[in-house]
């Protein structure tokens, strides 16, 4: 095509999208109009779900040095929530339960989807993108997918693929991700819309090995088209308490943080293109990430790094803007949460998780001071089941499978942060010993107040013998309750075989 050609169909496009926000208010397109059962107009829903991006790099969750602007405003204009978290750290366990409100012991994602490793949920499962296209939405996805069968997870439009073992498919380019939408934002139609848009940022890139190099995270020296290329000195950077202040480390990090701002450009492009379609002031927008940064003692473990996870949420009626909730909420908690934001609210007990959009005015709310949590592989030869309850204070981590070794994921295995700790000799990785992070007893008794770092393991101290014992009969009703097929109870196997039939 000549440039000729290329200047008319910019101009051209140009045109339409100035012509987008005045049409759209002119005509009240009918997302504005549609209304949900209870009277309220039905909002447009973005969930925006990073890849591996921890608490530990955004400006609005404390880092000092990371530049995230775009995200950052957007909590100014909704709230941010201190005490979310995962269900499981691991891509496409976690993805499965934001996306049914089921633990993925129940929806059958037990570990990744892509490849020989090849796991997938139950036909019979119902998904938030089916659910809400049932209330009327028009629904679509970009970028990461990474769930299976696709007859399960069911979008009405795939606006671009991306590809879990491509690093540097669509997913490296937010900003490109967010053009790839825009046709589909615009539209003036009868519903209203969902858009699930996911990076491939910040997970680690390929080669995984970039040994004694540090990973480059889907950077690349060239750029990416229409991305400002934010790059960070490895001295400059903050290291998390669970991780070596090493120079392997702090320059894995750097790179790290130059991803997550690609991501934040990426989510202020899109923002962007709602506005200039009239779309943003009729739109709910959720940022969240799947798992904890890839670094070992975060992705694939129960710890804090691992589970405590950023999510910031916009809804176009709240009252209070730029809060700070310590309402301990799940990624169980997304999909009936979304669902009541779309009016179609779920029956009592039709999720795992609970919709906290009543909460999203206030800074803190009785009854949300718990959560739970489930993991049981990651990469097909890592069987490592673990089930976790967390509260305000204590937590206890299950490891049902205590006798093996702790599996390692390839990324971490042979990154240069962990490399540089097993040649150095060094006994301890962060604050843990090595000895303890590789070989776990049955139950980690952590009184996070005292203990952030999760290092003294109480479960062996008699005083703590009360606590551990509660702790373990509310695992054991959060298996119940969930029907967890790792019960070790040959009624409760009789029971999941039974909703088979």
């Amino acid at each position: 095509m000549s440039d000729t050609q290329n200047e008319s169909k910019g101009s051209t496009r140009r045109e339409f999208i100035q012509g987008c926000a005045g049409a759209a208010l002119a005509a009240k397109s009918a997302s504005s109009e549609v209304l949900a059962d209870d009277g309220r107009t039905k909002p447009n829903i973005v969930l925006v779900v990073a890849d591996d991006h921890g608490a530990d790099a955004l400006g609005c969750y404390g880092n000092r040095t990371i530049k995230t602007p775009h995200l950052d405003r957007l909590a100014g204009d909704g709230v941010r929530f201190s005490h979310a978290f995962c269900t499981t750290a691991s891509c496409s366990p976690s993805r499965s339960a934001i996306l049914t409100g089921w633990h993925n012991h129940a929806n059958g994602q037990y570990g990744l989807q892509h490849d020989f490793h090849h796991f997938q949920s139950f036909d019979r499962v119902k998904s938030l993108p089916v659910l809400l296209k049932n209330a009327g939405y028009r629904t679509a996805r970009v970028g990461k997918f990474h769930v299976a069968p696709e007859a399960v997870y069911k979008f009405d439009r795939v606006l671009s693929e991306g590809k879990a073992n491509d690093m540097q498919a669509l997913g490296r380019n937010p900003v490109e991700m967010a053009e790839h939408c825009r046709d589909f934002i615009s539209e003036l139609v009868d519903e209203p819309f969902f858009l699930y848009f996911c990076t491939d940022d910040p997970h680690r890139g390929l080669p995984f090995d970039s040994w004694p190099g540090p990973n480059p995270f889907g950077n690349r020296e060239a750029g990416y088209p229409g991305v400002r290329r934010i790059r960070y000195a490895p001295n400059d950077v903050e290291v998390p308490s669970f991780l070596p202040d090493i120079p392997e480390c702090r320059a894995e990090l750097a790179e790290y943080y130059e991803s997550v701002s690609r991501v934040d450009q990426g989510v202020g492009r899109l923002v962007q293109i709602l506005k200039d379609c009239g779309k943003y002031d009729n739109t709910v927008i959720i940022y969240i990430s799947d798992n904890g940064l890839a670094f070992p003692g975060a992705k694939t473990t129960l710890y804090e790094p691992g589970m405590r996870l950023p999510c910031i949420v916009r809804t176009p009626w709240q009252k209070k803007r730029g809060i700070t909730s310590d309402a301990m909420i799940s990624w169980t908690d997304l999909a009936p949460t979304i669902l009541d934001m779309a009016g179609a609210k779920p029956k009592e007990g039709a999720f795992h998780g609970r919709s906290f959009r009543s909460i999203l005015d206030s800074a803190s709310a009785d009854g949300w001071d718990e959560i739970y949590g489930s993991h049981t592989f990651h990469e097909v030869t890592m069987y490592y089941p673990m089930r976790v309850v967390r509260g305000r204070r204590y937590k206890l981590i299950w490891n049902l499978a205590s006798a093996l070794p702790f599996p390692f994921a390839w990324d971490l295995k042979v990154s240069s942060t962990w490399r540089a700790v097993m040649n150095s000799g060094s006994k301890v990785f962060g604050k843990k010993s090595i000895e303890t992070f590789l070989h776990r007893p049955e139950f980690e008794l952590y009184d996070l107040q005292e203990d952030p770092d999760e290092v003294n393991n109480l479960a062996a101290d008699k005083g703590y013998a009360s606590i551990l014992r509660e702790l373990q009969e509310k695992l054991k009703v959060f298996q119940e309750r969930t029907m967890d097929p790792w019960i070790a109870d040959d009624s409760a196997h009789e029971r999941w075989r039974s909703a088979f039939r």
